[in-house]
Protein backbone atom coordinates (compact mmCIF):
# COMPACT_ATOMS: atom_id res chain seq x y z
CA UNK A 1 0.00 0.00 0.00
CA UNK A 2 2.85 2.44 0.73
CA UNK A 3 4.01 2.42 -2.92
CA UNK A 4 0.63 3.22 -4.47
CA UNK A 5 1.76 6.64 -5.69
CA UNK A 6 5.31 5.71 -6.67
CA UNK A 7 6.30 6.62 -10.26
CA UNK A 8 10.07 6.51 -9.81
CA UNK A 9 12.01 4.77 -12.55
CA UNK A 10 9.38 5.42 -15.22
CA UNK A 11 10.02 7.05 -18.59
CA UNK A 12 7.64 9.77 -19.75
CA UNK A 13 7.02 12.06 -22.70
CA UNK A 14 5.19 15.32 -22.04
CA UNK A 15 4.34 17.20 -25.23
CA UNK A 16 4.25 20.96 -24.93
CA UNK A 17 6.21 20.47 -21.73
CA UNK A 18 8.24 23.65 -21.89
CA UNK A 19 5.63 25.90 -20.28
CA UNK A 20 2.21 26.11 -18.65
CA UNK A 21 0.40 22.92 -17.72
CA UNK A 22 2.94 20.76 -19.54
CA UNK A 23 5.79 22.20 -17.48
CA UNK A 24 3.79 21.69 -14.28
CA UNK A 25 3.32 18.01 -15.12
CA UNK A 26 6.93 17.58 -16.20
CA UNK A 27 8.15 19.13 -12.95
CA UNK A 28 6.00 16.75 -10.92
CA UNK A 29 7.35 13.75 -12.78
CA UNK A 30 11.00 14.82 -12.65
CA UNK A 31 10.87 15.56 -8.94
CA UNK A 32 9.37 12.12 -8.32
CA UNK A 33 12.01 10.15 -10.20
CA UNK A 34 10.57 9.94 -13.72
CA UNK A 35 12.95 10.31 -16.66
CA UNK A 36 11.01 12.95 -18.57
CA UNK A 37 11.22 14.10 -22.16
CA UNK A 38 9.61 17.42 -22.97
CA UNK A 39 9.11 18.76 -26.46
CA UNK A 40 8.22 22.08 -28.03
CA UNK A 41 8.44 23.76 -31.41
CA UNK A 42 10.71 26.26 -29.67
CA UNK A 43 13.78 24.24 -28.71
CA UNK A 44 15.39 27.13 -26.83
CA UNK A 45 12.37 27.39 -24.58
CA UNK A 46 12.30 23.63 -24.03
CA UNK A 47 16.00 23.55 -23.21
CA UNK A 48 15.58 26.39 -20.72
CA UNK A 49 12.83 24.51 -18.91
CA UNK A 50 14.78 21.23 -19.03
CA UNK A 51 17.81 22.95 -17.52
CA UNK A 52 15.76 24.14 -14.56
CA UNK A 53 14.03 20.79 -14.04
CA UNK A 54 17.27 18.84 -14.41
CA UNK A 55 18.41 20.27 -11.10
CA UNK A 56 15.96 17.84 -9.45
CA UNK A 57 16.07 14.87 -11.79
CA UNK A 58 16.32 13.84 -15.43
CA UNK A 59 14.64 16.09 -17.99
CA UNK A 60 15.52 16.07 -21.69
CA UNK A 61 14.36 18.68 -24.20
CA UNK A 62 13.57 17.83 -27.81
CA UNK A 63 12.28 19.92 -30.69
CA UNK A 64 9.02 18.81 -32.27
CA UNK A 65 6.31 20.22 -34.50
CA UNK A 66 3.41 17.87 -33.83
CA UNK A 67 1.01 19.73 -36.11
CA UNK A 68 2.27 17.75 -39.11
CA UNK A 69 2.68 14.05 -39.88
CA UNK A 70 6.32 14.68 -40.73
CA UNK A 71 6.89 16.35 -37.38
CA UNK A 72 5.28 13.46 -35.52
CA UNK A 73 7.34 10.88 -37.43
CA UNK A 74 10.55 12.78 -36.71
CA UNK A 75 9.78 13.09 -33.01
CA UNK A 76 8.84 9.41 -32.66
CA UNK A 77 12.04 8.40 -34.45
CA UNK A 78 14.07 10.50 -32.00
CA UNK A 79 12.40 8.98 -28.95
CA UNK A 80 12.74 5.48 -30.41
CA UNK A 81 16.46 6.01 -30.94
CA UNK A 82 16.86 6.87 -27.26
CA UNK A 83 14.47 4.49 -25.49
CA UNK A 84 13.32 0.88 -25.86
CA UNK A 85 10.06 1.54 -24.02
CA UNK A 86 7.80 4.35 -22.86
CA UNK A 87 5.76 4.16 -19.67
CA UNK A 88 3.84 7.45 -19.79
CA UNK A 89 2.65 9.62 -22.66
CA UNK A 90 1.09 12.98 -21.80
CA UNK A 91 -0.58 14.55 -24.83
CA UNK A 92 -0.54 18.15 -23.68
CA UNK A 93 0.55 20.23 -26.70
CA UNK A 94 -2.33 22.41 -27.78
CA UNK A 95 -3.53 25.62 -29.38
CA UNK A 96 -6.43 28.03 -28.99
CA UNK A 97 -8.11 30.51 -31.32
CA UNK A 98 -10.67 33.14 -30.43
CA UNK A 99 -12.73 35.25 -32.83
CA UNK A 100 -16.34 36.42 -33.21
CA UNK A 101 -18.51 33.85 -34.97
CA UNK A 102 -18.98 36.04 -38.05
CA UNK A 103 -15.23 36.39 -38.48
CA UNK A 104 -13.97 33.00 -37.27
CA UNK A 105 -11.50 31.79 -39.95
CA UNK A 106 -11.07 28.33 -41.38
CA UNK A 107 -7.37 28.58 -40.54
CA UNK A 108 -8.28 29.01 -36.85
CA UNK A 109 -10.46 25.93 -37.01
CA UNK A 110 -7.91 23.76 -38.80
CA UNK A 111 -4.91 24.80 -36.70
CA UNK A 112 -6.65 24.01 -33.42
CA UNK A 113 -8.14 20.72 -34.61
CA UNK A 114 -4.85 19.56 -36.12
CA UNK A 115 -2.87 20.15 -32.93
CA UNK A 116 -5.49 19.40 -30.28
CA UNK A 117 -7.14 16.33 -31.83
CA UNK A 118 -5.39 14.96 -34.89
CA UNK A 119 -1.88 15.06 -33.43
CA UNK A 120 -3.05 13.42 -30.20
CA UNK A 121 -4.35 10.42 -32.10
CA UNK A 122 -1.45 10.01 -34.49
CA UNK A 123 1.29 10.58 -31.92
CA UNK A 124 -0.39 7.97 -29.73
CA UNK A 125 -0.60 5.60 -32.70
CA UNK A 126 3.07 6.00 -33.61
CA UNK A 127 4.25 5.57 -30.01
CA UNK A 128 2.23 2.40 -29.38
CA UNK A 129 5.20 0.06 -29.97
CA UNK A 130 7.16 1.78 -27.19
CA UNK A 131 4.12 1.90 -24.90
CA UNK A 132 3.39 -1.78 -25.50
CA UNK A 133 7.03 -2.62 -24.78
CA UNK A 134 6.70 -1.21 -21.25
CA UNK A 135 3.93 -3.70 -20.43
CA UNK A 136 5.71 -6.89 -21.50
CA UNK A 137 7.80 -7.37 -18.36
CA UNK A 138 5.63 -9.41 -16.03
CA UNK A 139 2.46 -8.61 -18.01
CA UNK A 140 0.38 -8.01 -14.88
CA UNK A 141 -2.49 -5.61 -14.31
CA UNK A 142 -0.16 -3.47 -12.18
CA UNK A 143 2.39 -3.18 -15.00
CA UNK A 144 0.51 -0.79 -17.25
CA UNK A 145 1.54 1.87 -19.71
CA UNK A 146 -0.30 5.18 -19.30
CA UNK A 147 -1.66 7.71 -21.76
CA UNK A 148 -2.93 10.99 -20.33
CA UNK A 149 -4.68 13.43 -22.66
CA UNK A 150 -5.03 17.04 -21.57
CA UNK A 151 -8.57 18.21 -22.25
CA UNK A 152 -10.27 21.26 -20.71
CA UNK A 153 -13.37 22.28 -18.79
CA UNK A 154 -14.33 24.00 -22.06
CA UNK A 155 -14.91 20.52 -23.46
CA UNK A 156 -17.38 19.82 -20.64
CA UNK A 157 -19.27 23.11 -20.42
CA UNK A 158 -20.00 26.07 -22.67
CA UNK A 159 -17.22 28.68 -22.48
CA UNK A 160 -17.89 32.40 -22.11
CA UNK A 161 -15.47 33.28 -24.89
CA UNK A 162 -15.78 32.63 -28.62
CA UNK A 163 -13.27 29.80 -28.88
CA UNK A 164 -15.35 27.56 -31.13
CA UNK A 165 -12.68 25.20 -32.42
CA UNK A 166 -10.98 24.97 -29.01
CA UNK A 167 -14.06 23.85 -27.08
CA UNK A 168 -15.03 21.46 -29.88
CA UNK A 169 -11.51 20.02 -29.93
CA UNK A 170 -11.45 19.42 -26.19
CA UNK A 171 -14.85 17.72 -26.28
CA UNK A 172 -13.40 15.51 -29.01
CA UNK A 173 -10.38 14.70 -26.85
CA UNK A 174 -12.64 13.63 -23.99
CA UNK A 175 -14.61 11.26 -26.18
CA UNK A 176 -11.51 9.99 -28.01
CA UNK A 177 -10.03 9.17 -24.60
CA UNK A 178 -12.92 6.79 -23.95
CA UNK A 179 -12.63 5.17 -27.37
CA UNK A 180 -8.87 4.66 -27.01
CA UNK A 181 -9.28 3.35 -23.46
CA UNK A 182 -11.61 0.59 -24.65
CA UNK A 183 -9.33 -0.50 -27.50
CA UNK A 184 -6.00 -0.22 -25.71
CA UNK A 185 -7.11 -2.03 -22.56
CA UNK A 186 -6.25 -5.27 -24.34
CA UNK A 187 -2.67 -3.96 -24.64
CA UNK A 188 -2.41 -3.19 -20.92
CA UNK A 189 -2.51 0.56 -21.59
CA UNK A 190 -4.79 2.88 -19.65
CA UNK A 191 -6.04 6.05 -21.32
CA UNK A 192 -7.40 8.89 -19.23
CA UNK A 193 -7.78 12.65 -19.56
CA UNK A 194 -7.37 15.67 -17.33
CA UNK A 195 -9.72 18.62 -17.80
CA UNK A 196 -8.03 21.64 -16.23
CA UNK A 197 -9.93 24.73 -15.19
CA UNK A 198 -8.18 28.05 -14.68
CA UNK A 199 -4.41 27.61 -14.47
CA UNK A 200 -1.69 30.16 -15.25
CA UNK A 201 -0.29 29.59 -18.76
CA UNK A 202 0.46 31.43 -21.97
CA UNK A 203 -2.93 30.30 -23.24
CA UNK A 204 -4.81 31.88 -20.31
CA UNK A 205 -2.46 34.83 -19.77
CA UNK A 206 -4.67 37.48 -21.40
CA UNK A 207 -7.87 36.12 -19.85
CA UNK A 208 -6.34 36.11 -16.37
CA UNK A 209 -5.07 39.66 -16.86
CA UNK A 210 -8.40 41.06 -18.03
CA UNK A 211 -10.99 38.81 -16.40
CA UNK A 212 -9.37 37.24 -13.34
CA UNK A 213 -12.09 38.22 -10.88
CA UNK A 214 -14.79 36.94 -13.20
CA UNK A 215 -12.99 33.61 -13.35
CA UNK A 216 -12.51 33.46 -9.59
CA UNK A 217 -16.21 34.14 -9.10
CA UNK A 218 -16.94 30.93 -11.03
CA UNK A 219 -14.61 28.74 -8.94
CA UNK A 220 -16.23 27.46 -5.72
CA UNK A 221 -12.81 26.95 -4.10
CA UNK A 222 -12.03 30.60 -4.86
CA UNK A 223 -8.58 30.36 -6.44
CA UNK A 224 -6.67 29.72 -9.62
CA UNK A 225 -5.06 26.29 -10.01
CA UNK A 226 -1.46 25.84 -8.89
CA UNK A 227 1.36 23.71 -10.27
CA UNK A 228 1.01 21.14 -7.50
CA UNK A 229 -2.66 20.61 -8.34
CA UNK A 230 -1.84 19.64 -11.91
CA UNK A 231 1.24 17.59 -11.03
CA UNK A 232 -0.75 15.59 -8.47
CA UNK A 233 -3.44 14.69 -11.00
CA UNK A 234 -0.86 13.59 -13.58
CA UNK A 235 1.06 11.53 -11.01
CA UNK A 236 -2.14 9.82 -9.89
CA UNK A 237 -3.06 8.77 -13.42
CA UNK A 238 0.46 7.39 -13.96
CA UNK A 239 0.92 5.47 -10.69
CA UNK A 240 -0.26 2.09 -9.33
CA UNK A 241 -3.08 3.80 -7.41
CA UNK A 242 -4.97 4.30 -10.69
CA UNK A 243 -4.42 0.82 -12.14
CA UNK A 244 -8.19 0.20 -12.25
CA UNK A 245 -9.00 3.58 -13.81
CA UNK A 246 -9.31 4.03 -17.57
CA UNK A 247 -11.52 6.05 -19.90
CA UNK A 248 -12.01 8.70 -17.23
CA UNK A 249 -11.71 12.48 -17.44
CA UNK A 250 -10.40 13.87 -14.17
CA UNK A 251 -11.63 17.43 -13.77
CA UNK A 252 -9.15 19.66 -11.92
CA UNK A 253 -10.96 22.98 -11.71
CA UNK A 254 -11.81 23.85 -8.11
CA UNK A 255 -15.42 22.93 -8.85
CA UNK A 256 -15.84 25.29 -11.84
CA UNK A 257 -17.45 22.88 -14.31
CA UNK A 258 -18.44 20.14 -11.91
CA UNK A 259 -20.83 22.26 -9.82
CA UNK A 260 -22.68 24.07 -12.60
Amino acid sequence: MKNLFDVSGKIAVVTGGSRGIGAMIAAGYVENGVKTYICSRNIEQAEETAKILSEKGICIALQADLATSEGIEKFVAEISSREEKLDILVNNAGAVWAAPIDDFPESGWDKVMDINVKSVFFLTQKLLPLLRASTTEGNTDKNLARIINIASVDGLSVPRFETYSYSASKAAVIHMTKVLAKRLSRDKITVNAIAPGAFPSEMTKVVLQDHKQMMLDQVPLGRIGEAEDMAAAAIYLACPASSYVTGVTLTVDGGWATTL
